[in-house]
């Protein structure tokens, strides 16, 4: 009898320590699959991409913006944030410098939008944000305002976005809100008055937006919003508005 119970602590202690060995073994399994990240700010992009390589991370270029500090090649911005801790094979994304802005901002104000278009192509951007609006004194299709402005210093990044003049004559039950996110707070708000509308007084946000959570996890990297600039409007792109409809525009400050 005696020696069946020595055989049943003999087997309890080999099960405990069975156990412990097994959460042991998937701790270190863990925490062994994980990395801080580094600070890749200030590195030549190819530079960082190899130092995350070494750490089996993965890195690549997010967006592009133009800055006075950091030279052109070089990481602006990156996400996560450095000291943060991450799975192996983890996504990170980085915004790349293009050093200070040194291309000139064309002025496509009055041209139709497919000129515009290609003018804005051919100055080396991007073309961003296109909304459209009832606006009386300009033809159907030109090009009413522009952000940045003709000429403009000190941009962040290298696309413009147009606001393009719609059908002037509004539907008996109004018209579709367009979407004046990026526009600069005077573009928007005349648009808004020309095509009959009713422009509520604007809330002042802070310029500073945190980052958007990506699929893995992972976060993008603000893109810099120049103060005056148009980043949420009631009500939203694509609702019918008329005459007695308020519309409020949240800008930066």
């Amino acid at each position: 009898m005696i020696g069946f119970f020595r055989l049943v602590l003999v087997v309890l202690l080999l099960c405990v320590v069975a156990l412990l060995s097994a959460v042991i073994t998937m701790h270190f399994a863990i925490h062994g699959a994980e990395v801080s990240v580094p600070d890749f700010r200030g590195l030549i992009v190819a530079d960082a991409i190899r130092k995350a390589a070494s750490l089996d991370l993965n890195l690549s270029v997010d967006n592009r913006f133009y800055s006075a500090e950091m030279p052109a090649g070089r990481v602006l911005t990156q996400a996560p944030a450095p000291g943060a801790v991450v799975r192996r094979e983890w996504r990170l994304r980085v915004t790349q410098s293009l050093g200070p802005q040194r291309i000139p901002i064309p002025k496509v104000i009055g041209q139709p939008e497919r000129a515009a278009t290609i003018a804005i192509r051919r100055a080396g951007l991007d073309l961003g944000n296109v909304a459209r609006m009832p606006y009386a004194g300009a033809p159907e299709g030109a090009v009413i305002a522009q952000n940045p402005a003709p000429d403009a210093e000190g941009v962040e990044r290298p696309s413009m976005s147009l606001l393009v003049a719609d059908t002037a004559n509004a539907q008996a039950d109004g018209v579709v809100m367009p979407d004046l996110t990026g526009q600069l707070f005077s573009v928007a708000a005349a648009a808004v008055t020309h095509a009959g509308l009713k422009l509520a007084p604007a809330i002042n946000v802070s310029a500073s937006i945190p980052s958007i959570s990506s699929g893995n996890g992972a976060q993008t990297p603000a893109a810099p919003v120049p103060p005056g600039t148009v980043i949420s409007q009631s009500p939203v792109a694509g609702y019918r508005v008329d005459a007695s409809t308020p519309i409020q525009l949240a800008v930066t400050h």
